[in-house]
């Protein structure tokens, strides 16, 4: 499906009409992305305020979105990853005030 020229402009006016908006979505995901790694986590039904949208827009499900070197994993894989991320900048961030606390400036 090719969005261009007209459609645009029709496109931009039918969503931008939802800012400022309460929308439901109905079989809402979430897309973690870590590394190389990423996983659709469904969500389900979600009300969002329409103060808090900042961006709207549709997905082409028919396009590919990613590169072809990121792969698809189980939901229990990619919270591992995310806790091992998470973990790995907590222990950067921990270094980081050690070695300004050793400058000796």
């Amino acid at each position: 499906m090719s969005w261009a020229g007209s459609e645009d402009i029709y496109l931009s006016t039918s969503l931008a009409s939802y800012l400022d908006t309460n929308a439901v979505l109905e079989g809402a995901c979430e897309r973690v992305i870590v590394g190389d790694l990423y996983c659709d986590i469904p969500l389900g039904l979600y009300v969002i305020r329409g103060e808090n949208v900042v961006l709207i827009g549709e997905m082409d499900l028919e396009r590919e979105e990613l590169p072809p070197h990121i792969t698809r994993v189980p939901t229990e894989e990619i919270r591992k990853a995310q806790k091992v991320e998470k973990d790995a900048s907590e222990l950067k961030g921990t270094m980081r005030k050690r070695m300004e606390f050793l400058d000796l400036d």
